[in-house]
């Protein structure tokens, strides 16, 4: 299709359904800026500009056979000039408390949405994971997740929670800016906003695709107008708050913040042969050396509010991120073994050792309290039982409090005949 029919066949489509309903059209477009996005990461974005213009002024722009059209999108882009012409349209943002509560689900309908399909005994876990959003004077859960939330139990009562919203996005926002954080201001303001902390950034509403990604301070507003953060009171002009909002969104920081971490230990094969072998052989202090070194080359979590399991299974992440370079060895994760289900488990098949990880988060810095209290947990629990059960023969327990960038391991070691 010649771009000329493609710019004027939005308006020829009103008139036809003007013409055979007799009443003029509302034209609803969702998402306007992704042909933008896609422009720019392509290399197009010039001609795409260009073309977009053409079609809302052929549709939008004195239309007889307009009542009148919705655009959304997550940026605006007035400074594209693709609106170049159109009587001065209306704006509504995540900054304005007009249209605030139409950005999403208020308590009322979620607790009622629950109510209706008897589900309310899972009202707490789901403003946990899906509210947390203020726009304007409202406050509003995610719609896409709280709808497929809601289906998911209806068909599995045991299901727990997860990002439907990431699933349907590719997260590249979240990517980006990780990668771009390449000073230690920078660094500790992401480790702030996981721990569940606040920072205050200038928003600018008005970005520009083809140079949103020229500095991280741009970063920030993108992650605000894309739903990754959220102001977390009313904002003074454009300086805004943010804070991550709900634990759907922080797992989404964390899990890419733990590939991230990945690919740099890959890169490290050295200090991962050495903190398997140390592993392997029991030797405690070295693998606190060797993995508080290679903590230092990622986020770590602060001591906040942020509940302790999120803590300890970012932690529990770093070491599966670690044992996962190790080829040969048998690695499981949160497995039933004994009474109760163990952190990570590992079996070197042909040396006949078995080992038991249970990891903590050590508050306020009490390494040897949270490493006794895992131990305890491995012994109580019979966690070696599985270990025990495939012939194993040395039995590895380890304790590993994290704390930040720091650690303490502690390990007891038995040797079991499996005659």
């Amino acid at each position: 299709m010649e771009d000329g029919t493609l710019v004027s066949s939005l308006r020829n489509l009103t008139e036809l359904l003007q013409k055979h309903y007799g009443k003029k059209v509302i034209v609803l477009i969702d998402e306007y800026d992704v042909p933008l996005a896609k422009a720019s990461e392509s290399g197009y974005y010039d001609e795409m500009i260009k073309l977009i213009r053409g079609m809302f002024h052929q549709a939008l722009k004195t239309n007889p056979n307009l009542e009148f059209a919705v655009l959304t999108g997550c940026l605006r882009v007035s400074k594209e000039s693709i609106f170049t012409g159109l009587n001065n349209p209306k704006m509504y943002t995540l900054l304005d408390a007009r249209c605030d509560e139409q950005f999403g689900f208020t308590d009322d309908e979620v607790q009622e949405m629950l109510a209706y399909y008897d589900l309310g005994e899972y009202y707490d876990i789901t403003k946990e994971w899906y509210d947390g959003y203020k726009i304007g004077r409202a406050n509003v859960y995610n719609p896409w997740d709280v709808i497929n939330w809601c289906d998911q139990l209806l068909t599995d009562t045991n299901k727990v929670p997860k990002s439907y919203w990431a699933n349907s996005s590719g997260n590249e926002e979240v990517q980006r800016f990780i990668q771009k954080m390449g000073n230690g201001v920078t660094k500790t303001q992401i480790e702030r906003l996981i721990s569940g902390e606040i920072v205050q950034k200038k928003i600018e509403e008005q970005l520009t695709y083809d140079t949103m990604y020229d500095s991280v301070e741009n970063m920030w507003s993108l992650l605000y107008a894309t739903g990754y953060l959220t102001q977390s009171e009313a904002p003074v002009g454009n300086m805004v708050r943010l804070t991550i909002p709900n634990t759907e969104v922080r797992s989404i920081f964390r899990d890419f913040v733990l590939k991230l971490f990945e690919k740099k230990i890959a890169q490290d094969g050295v200090t991962v042969s050495a903190f398997c072998e140390a592993l392997k052989s029991g030797n405690a202090p070295e693998m606190e050396r060797l993995f508080t070194a290679l903590m230092k080359n990622t986020i770590s979590v602060r001591d906040t509010a942020v509940r302790k399991e999120f803590k300890e299974s970012f932690y529990h992440g770093l070491i599966l991120g670690i044992l996962g370079f190790k080829d040969g060895w048998s690695v499981d994760s949160n497995r039933e073994s004994g009474d109760g289900y163990y952190d990570i488990a590992v079996e070197i098949e042909d040396e006949e050792i078995g080992i038991v990880i249970e990891v903590k988060y050590a508050e306020k810095a009490q390494f040897e309290q949270e490493c006794t209290k895992a131990l305890r947990q491995i012994n109580d629990n019979d966690h070696t039982a599985e270990l025990k059960e495939d012939g194993m023969r040395t039995l590895l327990k380890y304790g590993v409090a994290c704390y930040k960038s720091q650690c303490k391991v502690v390990v007891e070691r038995e040797e079991y005949d499996s005659d």
